[in-house]
């Protein structure tokens, strides 16, 4: 066996000749775009969900291993706690009976996956934060058994040099110190991928990050943690501040967190990767035997493994994604913002609302984001996630373009959902699919419900029948369960009786 990687091997390595090597793959990918060496456009979609596992009683499980030894399938992985996996949606092409298609393979695979977890008397539970998390469920103790968790950790409480705070003011305030980065696995998110041409990729990315706002307010399904109530969508701020690096002089001078909105408009995909090498310290700083300047002079296509790896551990809610596949490079953008859940309906809406207004955005002759300025977008966001679905967005109106504050559950029917339609159309994608999917989004906005919404309902219904906090919070998951698997969309779940 090898000798166990540390974090103290690494602050061993020679740092400024890693730093070169990031510089060589800069240049690297920046001659792979002069040269327009990368994958002609295939229209391909990806998708990967994360997953809780909790007991009959709502209560989280810590065999992750045991859950995946029996489901034996490449599609199921670990995650960061051992009451966490992730499945992986193998790509599909945007276009005909895609959504459906992606639906069934949803359903199925996770009918299955629970039957698996069933015979360890685990279930699996699609929310963005699982309501019954306590404080004693999310130490180090708990992390998943393998050896890039722990690094992870060490690496990051080492560039920190402190203990790491949550503070979080929602509904309820929750103040919480933990000496490990276990709270970021009560994040459980969903994230879509999106292959583009380097040409396209500045447009989509930028439409990606107006549209966040609005998907989260819509998708919004994370309003607990530790038992309080706080943002409707908790899990962005948690996940921002699990793996904040910076101490509180650092947090103080303006240097940016490693879960970052951004902070401008860009015209490259180069763009994103030169800050990412420019704002953000290594906290794997591995360097591989690959020369990519000499592999483009010898007509190869470069890995780039130092650049890949460092721009992995930089969350961007629109991350940019280099990968070479059969020989042939491509980019994608990987969409980070929305939680998991709550049902594969709602999943496939939030997919085809989000896939639809990114095309329609990207292809306007006169871009939304020349109309709105960055700051507005990142506003948005941070107001999407604090009121979920209640929440009021700024957005440009009228002729001359000024913001005007709009309800997001306005902003979405009357203007976001027929470009969304648009977009799916210019994909190809089945009318029906189309309108059944999209026909999701429009209900929540008419019932004003998504799984941030009826958690909340619930969990006060529960309370006002008598039942204290932690009992309250476990029937609400025992019920959001049951309905999730049920299948029926979030915005028709009765709040219980």
């Amino acid at each position: 066996m090898g000798e166990k990687v540390t974090a103290d091997a690494f602050d061993l390595a020679d740092r400024r000749m890693y730093r070169n090597k990031l510089r060589q793959c800069l240049l690297g990918l920046e001659r792979l775009l002069d040269e327009k060496r990368f994958d002609r456009p295939r229209n391909l979609m990806g998708l990967e969900i994360e997953l809780n596992l909790a007991d009959s009683d709502g209560l989280p499980r810590m065999m992750n291993e045991e859950v995946l030894e029996r489901i034996a399938s490449r599609d199921f992985q670990t995650e960061l706690a051992q009451f966490n996996i992730e499945v992986n949606i193998a790509p599909h092409r945007l276009s005909g009976r895609v959504l459906d298609r992606l639906a069934e393979e949803l359903r199925t695979g996770l009918g299955y996956a629970d039957r698996m977890a069933g015979e360890v008397g685990a279930r699996i539970v699609m929310v963005g934060i699982l309501p019954t998390l306590q404080a004693q469920d999310l130490v180090s103790a708990n992390l998943s058994r393998a050896d890039r968790y722990t690094l992870l950790n060490e690496r990051i409480l080492a560039m920190r040099g402190e203990d790491i705070t949550l503070d979080i003011e929602g509904v309820e305030h929750l103040v919480y110190t933990s000496a490990s980065i276990a709270p970021e696995a009560a994040c459980t998110s969903m994230q879509m991928h999106l292959q583009v041409t380097p040409g396209r990729f500045a447009d989509v990315w930028n439409a990606a990050q107006v549209v966040s706002a609005p998907q989260v307010a819509l998708g919004a399904n994370s309003p607990f943690l530790f038992g309080r109530e706080l943002w409707r969508e908790t899990r962005t701020l948690l996940f921002q501040q699990a793996t904040d690096t910076r101490p509180q002089e650092l947090r103080s001078q303006g240097v940016r967190p490693l879960a970052w909105f951004g902070e401008r408009w860009i015209d490259s995909a180069a763009d994103l990767f030169a800050e990412n090498v420019r704002y953000f310290p290594s906290l794997l700083p591995i360097c591989d035997d690959e020369d990519p300047l000499r592999v483009l002079d010898e007509g190869g296509v470069p890995q780039l493994r130092e650049l890949t790896l460092h721009n992995g551990t930089i969350y961007r809610w629109n991350r940019p994604v280099y990968e070479v596949v059969d020989g042939v490079p491509h980019l994608r953008v990987e969409n980070r913002v929305l939680p998991a859940g709550p049902t594969v309906a709602d999943v496939v809406a939030n997919a085809a609302f989000y896939y639809g207004l990114v095309r329609a955005l990207a292809e306007q002759p006169r871009p939304l984001w020349q109309r709105m300025p960055f700051g507005a977008a990142a506003a948005n966001f941070d107001a999407a996630c604090r009121d979920g679905i209640a929440a009021v967005l700024h957005w440009p109106r009228g002729r001359g373009g000024a913001l005007a504050q709009v309800p997001a559950v306005d902003l979405v029917r009357e203007e976001l959902l027929p470009l969304a339609a648009a977009g799916l159309d210019a994909w190809g994608i089945d009318a029906a699919d189309r309108d059944l999917y999209l026909g999701i989004i429009e209900r929540r906005c008419h019932t004003r419900t998504n799984g941030a919404r009826w958690q909340a309902d619930a969990f006060h219904h529960y309370l006002g029948r008598g039942l204290d906090r932690r009992a309250a919070l476990a029937a609400m998951t025992q019920r959001y369960r049951d309905l999730s698997f049920a299948g029926e969309p979030v915005h028709t779940w009765p709040v219980p009786a």
